[in-house]
């Protein structure tokens, strides 16, 4: 295994547009911020869809601008070239697009199917290359769909080659339901490593079930080193019932120190980071990491 994995830190998006308690601009700023001086640089901070369809979202130019002088890289996700346009107004570096793999959750997401939804954004890789400006494409529902149930690994491979030929620089494959268990995800991993560099795959893993980190050791045993993870297990998905929110990024850190693999992230930073936001939700993490860690400070306090 590699010495060094690397973290793309979800929470301000992908974990924050499920929550039922909008956080205002101000307090997501404050996050990324806190995130970046735990030692999480690339961060995903916003997304440019619709506010009605996520108002969680609404001011992620501003969050954007905001975090533009801090030492890191910021993603951002754009569905068309609309939101392309905006994003790149606000000082977009690197924007993200997504397709599914499964035909049912493409049409309950975005209402169009994967071959719809791959037309749309065709323009704006198209412009982003002109512009210099990189995607990373994510594919959803890579190990199971909540409509269409299982998903085949060829069918990951197709939308994973369509988007790394269209000149996304890495493939962020989704148990968006969090439904895989290591064999699979290994399977599906080596299936779609056959057709894209397994050094430009990344794993985002939701842990609905309990599986996310095996998953995520399973994938690297097969050589992919990037992992998608959000602050206190935040997130879900508000088109995929049932699912939980991302892998946690306090157990990944976790794991992989005490695997000896650096990942350059202050614990006890990113723990005060988590705690802050949970505060603002109003309810504890979801991390087995982040509350085994509240627990032990909580009873030394009292000591």
């Amino acid at each position: 295994m590699s010495d060094r994995v690397q973290i793309v830190e979800m929470g301000p998006r992908d974990g924050l547009q499920n929550e039922k308690t909008s956080v205002s601009v101000e307090a997501r700023i404050a996050f990324v911020e806190a995130l970046v001086a735990a030692g999480l640089t690339t961060c995903e901070v916003g997304a440019f869809v619709s506010p009605k369809a996520i108002p969680q979202m609404v001011g992620s130019d501003q969050v954007l601008r905001a975090v533009g002088h801090l030492d890191g890289e910021f993603h951002v996700l754009v569905p068309n070239e609309k939101g392309y346009e905006a994003a790149i107004a606000a000082g977009a570096k690197v924007v993200s697009v997504f397709a599914s793999a499964s035909e049912g959750f493409s049409r309950a997401n975005i209402n169009c199917s994967i071959a719809e939804s791959i037309e749309r954004f065709k323009p704006v890789l198209a412009r982003a290359k002109a512009d210099g400006i990189k995607v990373r494409g994510y594919v959803s529902c890579v190990l199971g769909c909540p409509f269409d149930g299982e998903v085949k690994p060829a069918a990951v491979v197709s939308v994973a080659e369509t988007l790394w030929n269209l000149g996304c620089y890495e493939i962020s494959l989704g148990d968006t339901i969090g439904v895989g268990t290591p064999a699979k995800a290994r399977a599906m991993l080596r299936a779609v490593g056959g057709d894209v560099p397994v050094a430009k795959l990344a794993m985002h893993f939701h842990d609905t079930y309990g599986q996310a980190l095996a998953n995520l050791y399973a994938g690297m045993e097969e050589g992919v080193f990037v992992i998608d993870s959000a602050a206190g297990g935040l997130g879900g998905c508000p088109y995929a019932p049932g699912a939980t929110g991302n892998v946690a990024t306090e157990d990944v850190v976790y794991m992989l120190e005490g695997m000896g693999i650096a990942t350059g992230v202050d614990m006890d930073k990113l723990l005060a980071a988590t705690n802050q936001m949970s505060g603002l939700l109003g309810h504890p993490p979801v991390s087995r990491v982040a509350s085994a860690l509240n627990a032990k400070r909580n009873t030394a306090a009292k000591a």
